[in-house]
């Protein structure tokens, strides 16, 4: 599966279908940088989940919302309903365990 690019106004909508996982990041940010192939690698393995991606620089209201101060957070859904959020890079290994 292939991470998608999502905006502000599609967030809810997009929250609401299954299993997601939202990367949320900026495109100046080192750690973002380095998080996004890890992404990309686990949704071309998960079958489970859709994966987004969520610019924060252009979606203050969800930044505010879910109380994301640093980046990158990654955000974990279950049909609408925040069931976990990590700040920081994380690596595969970590981030496995958390869709667990």
């Amino acid at each position: 599966m292939k991470v998608i690019e999502i905006n502000e106004k599609e967030f809810n909508d997009k929250i609401k279908e299954g299993k997601v996982i939202v990367d949320c990041y900026a495109p100046w940010c080192g750690p973002c940088r380095l998080l996004s192939p890890v992404i990309d690698e686990l949704a071309n393995e998960s079958k489970d989940y859709n994966f987004y991606k969520l610019n924060t620089d252009d979606a203050e209201e969800i930044s505010r919302e879910y109380g994301i101060m640093s980046i990158p957070t990654v955000l974990f859904f279950e049909n609408g309903e925040l069931k976990q959020k990590t700040i920081g890079f994380k690596n595969k290994e970590e981030l496995k365990e958390l869709m667990k």
